[in-house]
């Protein structure tokens, strides 16, 4: 019986304890895609990813560009060549040809490495940001927006997190100024 009476009270002080727990569990919750797209640091990598995009859609357009200029000269060349030459050319046409063909893909890889590249600190930077806010006001779990459906309330931390990043937080647009009541 005192065994009984024992585990009963064990069972009683570790339910006591858990509610206890979770009564201080601390939620928030904060937007990373929004956080990021508003950090200085998001703007310039924007900018330079677009100049490297542009950047290898001229290599692209040169490519074409020299895959022409030779197809036009094998054609005007091609009756005084040699079978030789000719088979030379030819060969590396067709290789000029694969890799036109091929930059396009080329180019999306290259294109998700500099974003990789560019993106990655700035993430890191926001993620630490946010941990560190997180620490500092006491949350003891702080959920990304975009992937929770349903879950408890919480305190959105953005502001925060702008505040702690120096970026200024900007009101929501209203929509329209409001209207004076008719008499």
């Amino acid at each position: 019986m005192k065994k009984l009476f024992a585990v009963v009270v064990f069972g009683v002080s570790i339910l006591g304890l858990n509610n206890t727990a979770f009564s201080q569990t601390k939620i928030g919750y904060i937007n990373t895609e929004e956080l990021i797209g508003v950090m200085p640091e998001a703007e310039k990598a924007t900018s330079q990813l677009q100049d490297y995009q542009a950047a290898l859609q001229q290599q692209g357009n040169d490519y074409m560009t020299e895959l022409q200029e030779k197809d036009s000269l094998f054609g005007k060349d091609s009756a005084k060549l040699s079978p030789a030459a000719k088979e030379l050319r030819r060969t590396g046409l067709i290789e000029l040809y694969q890799k036109v063909q091929g930059w396009r893909e080329v180019m999306q890889q290259k294109l998700q490495e500099k974003q990789q590249e560019l993106l990655v600190p700035i993430r890191n930077k926001a993620l630490e940001t946010i941990k560190i806010v997180a620490k500092e006001s006491g949350f003891t779990y702080i959920l990304d927006q975009n992937s929770v459906i349903v879950g408890p309330p919480g305190d959105d931390i953005l502001s925060l997190v702008k505040k702690k990043l120096n970026i200024k937080d900007t009101p929501p647009k209203t929509q329209g100024a409001a209207k004076p009541a008719i008499k």
